[in-house]
């Protein structure tokens, strides 16, 4: 088995959103060398392993890397995203980083890249095809682009035992269903379960032809307040709100009513109080079209399915050889503890902002690229762990809201965050005189402070009651 030898600037394990962000961002703002390593044939992470009809939650405009813009940039007029920015689909999204990567990372003449490899510890990587070693002399830092992996259908077993007589499929073969079932089982409470029941219903499945098996309620994002660019005022509106429920909310349970109120936050079914926030968004029409189908089963998670009946953990109830059961029980984000984004030799990749992922990344790139010392760097980039539960709302919010007044106070920071096509709020400053941002921003700016020493306290209360 031959053995060669690398030396690179920096080794990036993963080529998906992260990890392009990164390097992409990382060699825009410096002559550094890159050598990327991902086990995948292709770049673009678990967007590889995607069903076909899922679609980003944010729009396309800031998604992929800050050098190469992804889909069109127009305002859907038809659909249930309807006045809001595109969102593009899997297959778009596996072609665009696959232009990123022969476009914008090799041209650069910067990156090297070794697709189905595997990295095994040690600075050292295996080609998954060949039979050829790596070993990697490293003059700066390893970069893990891997920790948040996500677990998703497509390479999930279902966590829960199938009889062999049962039709069940991963969500991702669900397009490919060849004959129409007598009834759709759709198993999992996250926001795959929503785009299968949506994309069945959208196909013309009758809702009382949908059973959803939803072992808990879940708290989504307003999609309507997460847009940019042209509808940035949608995005500033809805970060005062949030400041205003928070200054104003005497307790957790009157947060989370308030946060409802102002709609910046939803759920599918109102009589159920939300255990679950992961941070997807949703659009109000969407919530709609989920409400048609009434067969809602809350008996907890799947055990068993067989022939003709599923057990979960509070009971029992029936099924049949004519049913197909849809797999979305995958965890789906990976709530792994937070650990220092910057350490010596080592960079671990992690949200900042709550959620978009590859704006952190290149976040994370550039401030790599100034050359601050380790302790700077760390400060300017606290990692914000993946939501899990509804009080990740508020811890995410502290943190993100801390980082981004540390990033107001340094200049190179702020003429980044201005340039940067990822950052959502860029341009916010060319359109301060539009009616809607003016106000929002006075609302904003009146509420923040109050906010933030109100979540603080209930954050306090929370964890001394656990």
């Amino acid at each position: 088995m031959p053995t060669h030898r690398l030396e690179t600037d920096y080794l990036v394990i993963g080529c998906g959103a992260a990890g392009m962000a990164f390097a992409d961002a990382l060699i825009t703002d410096s002559d550094a060398d890159v050598v990327m390593v991902d086990r995948r044939h292709a770049p673009g992470g678990h967007w590889q392993e995607a069903y076909p009809f899922v679609r980003l939650h944010q729009p396309s405009a800031y998604y992929g890397v800050n050098s190469l813009p992804l889909g069109t940039d127009t305002i859907d007029d038809v659909g249930p995203n309807r006045g809001m920015y595109e969102q593009a689909g899997a297959p778009e999204i596996c072609a665009y980083y696959d232009r990123v990567m022969r476009r914008r990372l090799l041209a650069s003449g910067s990156v090297r890249y070794f697709p189905m490899s595997e990295y095994v510890g040690g600075h050292r990587f295996v080609s998954r095809v060949a039979a050829d070693r790596y070993e990697v002399t490293i003059r700066k830092a390893l970069v893990d682009a891997t920790y948040l992996e996500p677990a998703v259908p497509a390479t999930f077993a279902p966590p829960f035992d199938v009889a062999p007589a049962v039709r069940c499929v991963p969500v991702n073969a669900l397009a490919r269903v060849a004959e129409p079932a007598e009834r759709y089982v759709v198993i999992g409470a996250g926001k795959t379960a929503m785009d299968a029941s949506l994309w069945l219903l959208q196909m013309g499945v009758p809702p009382d032809a949908v059973r959803w098996i939803k072992p808990r309620e879940a708290w989504l994002r307003n999609r309507w307040f997460a847009q940019g660019g042209e509808l940035v005022g949608n995005l500033i509106d809805g970060l005062a709100r949030q400041m205003e429920a928070a200054a104003q909310a005497t307790s957790t349970d009157d947060l989370f009513a308030r946060l409802e109120a102002s709609e910046q936050l939803l759920r599918v079914d109102e009589r159920v109080t939300p255990t679950m926030y992961k941070g997807p968004t949703a659009s109000t029409a969407e919530l709609a079209q989920l409400r048609r189908i009434d067969d809602v089963v809350r008996l907890g998670h799947v055990r068993r399915i067989a022939r003709d009946e599923i057990v979960l953990d509070h009971g029992t109830i029936g099924t049949g050889p004519d049913h197909l059961h849809v797999h979305c029980a995958a965890p789906g984000l990976n709530p792994a503890p937070a650990v220092p984004i910057f350490e010596e030799g080592r960079i671990t990749l992690q949200p900042i902002r709550t959620g978009l992922i590859p704006f952190n990344a290149a976040l994370v790139g550039f401030v790599e690229a100034t050359g601050r010392d380790l302790a700077e760097k760390n400060r300017l980039c606290p990692p914000n762990r993946l939501p899990d539960v509804p009080l990740d709302w508020i811890r995410g919010t502290l943190v993100e809201t801390s980082a981004e007044y540390a990033w107001s106070k340094e200049p190179d920071m702020a003429d980044w965050l201005e340039r940067s096509r990822l950052n959502t709020s860029r341009g916010l400053r060319h359109r301060a005189d539009r009616p809607l941002v003016r106000e929002a921003t006075r609302r904003f700016g009146t509420h923040v402070r109050p906010a933030l020493a109100n979540l603080t306290g209930l954050l306090d209360d929370a964890r001394r009651a656990a």
